[in-house]
């Protein structure tokens, strides 16, 4: 009883100042029933504490209540609680060990937005899945503490999941091996055979734009004559950063953001500061579905400002910004306070019903999301430095789209979901047996064949693996892809990451179309008076 008294004297002492605050003042003064509201939120705390048929934990409901009024507001404000502060820091700040994925709570489920390009997840999970179970335990209305404890554990141990997917009838078993979750930005960087500089970029941390600068130094060093920047689920980060490394593609003078809010100090306009060198060649953004944030802001001022030319799928819509407000307890709020808007006025922030953040998530699992050009017409119309058309809606419209990425037979996908290191194993063994591919990179890269013995072995592994039930019709008929798997794991073992991505991007046929659009990118570029 004493917790309700405290309750109910701070709920009063908290209207009382509230209404005589400015903000309590400017509501009421619109005629809003929020004392009844209050109210009514107090006889519902009597009521729970006077009837219920056991005792309340109160701290637990008042943090769902805290929940519910965040939710209430948009799908990116969010109440923090306060053992969660240090773990969301550590997330742009240094390592952790886990499964790598972005996600919500949604329909009291676990839902995927993306998996962390790099982590254990990925390729395993796809943005919209939903895990219903952790280690045979239902994850049905798991709070975000549960997650973390479920789902982070030590390097090395296994988790295993079922998933829920849209369009497959039946949960999907997925075995996935705890590692190292990367906090670090640039995943993979080298130049291709014909020139082409690529930079995976998976995350926008405190390091990154020191990270991409010196990646662009080191790829110019090495002959580098045009630039890739992949960012495909990059769920997005410090915005900081992004203007970092815009300024140092962009001479001095342009506009590179704007932000616009209810409060004067919200609304800000950023612009690129004036050097006497910044790079000068044609590039091309990739982003998809789960491309958001800050990765739709650099990806928004390249293509308003004709900088370089956008390839791919529309990407997420999250152009909300947030600040973070820190409660007495350690916990924290954080606020939409703006909304981003690229150069030419764009809103990035994709349009959601207030409430409703299951719709707004789930929509990315749609086939055609983004990629349907027929509603091209209905979207808003803006106009680049060059006059070129862009177009509005939410989200960052490519100027070019891409076919879906490559898929592999589902029999070959579930040898994948029951063991993501199977072709890793398969190649740390034949690297063992093998020393001498490590001798020359560039005579693996291109001559390197998996030979038939291999093969054999492999499909012996596969077929003998008991409750799968694969077809070998089909199996077979993915040998391509298996090449590709074991020489990029092969690749990784003998010599590293840059490696296996340069054989990865092989068989990765959006990046291979990517490629067919420089001269577009140049021909943009230099009418915009960038290039040499």
């Amino acid at each position: 009883m004493r917790t309700l008294k405290y309750i109910t004297l701070v709920s009063l002492v908290l209207v009382g100042i509230f209404a005589l605050s400015p903000s309590g003042q400017d509501l009421f003064a619109q005629g809003s029933d929020f004392y009844n509201k209050w109210r009514d939120f107090q006889d519902m705390v009597k009521i729970i504490n006077t009837n219920y048929v056991e005792d309340v934990d109160w701290d637990k409901t008042m943090i769902g209540a805290q929940n519910g009024l965040m939710e209430a507001l948009d799908p990116h404000s969010v109440y923090i609680v306060a053992d969660r502060m240090d773990q969301i820091n550590e997330s742009f700040r240094g390592n952790f060990e886990g499964i790598g994925i972005e996600f919500d709570i949604i329909d009291d489920y676990i839902t995927v937005i993306t998996p962390i390009v790099g982590s254990p997840s990925d390729g395993l999970l796809h943005p919209g899945d939903q895990i219903v179970k952790i280690d045979n335990e239902s994850a049905y209305k798991i709070t975000r503490d549960g997650v973390f404890d479920k789902l982070r554990g030590p390097k090395g141990s296994k988790v295993e999941l079922e998933i829920a997917r849209l369009g497959e009838s039946e949960l999907i078993p997925v075995s996935i091996i705890r590692d190292k979750i990367p906090i670090y930005s640039v995943l993979a960087k080298f130049v291709m055979d014909d020139g082409t500089g690529y930079i995976l970029l998976n995350r926008f941390s405190s390091t990154t734009s020191e990270e991409v600068i010196t990646a662009i130094t080191e790829l110019q060093a090495q002959g580098m004559d045009k630039l890739i920047i992949d960012l495909r689920n990059n769920s997005g980060g410090y915005m900081d950063e992004v203007i970092k490394i815009v300024d140092h593609i962009l001479p001095g003078g342009e506009k590179i953001l704007s932000t616009k809010g209810r409060l004067k100090n919200a609304n800000e306009e950023m612009y690129s500061k004036h050097k006497a060198t910044f790079y000068k060649q044609p590039i091309i953004a990739m982003i998809n579905r789960g491309s958001a944030s800050a990765s739709e802001i650099l990806a928004g001022a390249l293509q308003d400002l004709d900088r370089g030319i956008v390839v791919g799928e529309t990407s997420f819509g999250k152009g909300l910004v947030q600040r973070q407000y820190p409660l007495r307890d350690g916990s924290a709020v954080r606020v939409t306070v703006a909304r981003y808007y690229t150069p030419s006025g764009r809103l990035i922030q994709r349009h959601y019903e207030n409430g409703d953040a299951r719709d707004y998530y789930l929509e990315l699992s749609e086939r055609d999301h983004g990629k349907d050009t027929t509603k091209l017409e209905e979207k808003p119309k803006f106009t680049t430095k060059t006059g070129r058309t862009v177009y509005g809606g939410g989200g960052i419209t490519p100027d070019i789209f891409l076919e879906d990425p490559a898929v592999m037979s589902r029999d070959l996908a579930k040898l994948r979901r029951h063991d993501i290191r199977f072709f890793f194993k398969i190649a740390s063994d034949h690297a063992s047996a093998h020393p001498e591919l490590a001798e020359d990179w560039q005579k693996f890269k291109h001559d390197f064949v998996i030979p038939e013995s291999l093969m054999d072995e492999v499909y012996e592994k596969i077929f003998a693996i008991e409750d799968l039930e694969l077809n070998e019709e089909k199996i077979r008929g993915d040998e391509e892809t298996i090449h590709f798997f074991i020489k990029s794991e092969l690749a990784g073992k003998l010599w590293g990451r840059n490696e296996q991505y340069q054989i990865r991007t092989k068989m990765d046929n959006q990046v291979q179309e990517a490629l067919q659009y420089f001269d577009q990118a140049r021909e943009i570029a230099a009418a915009a008076e960038y290039l040499k």
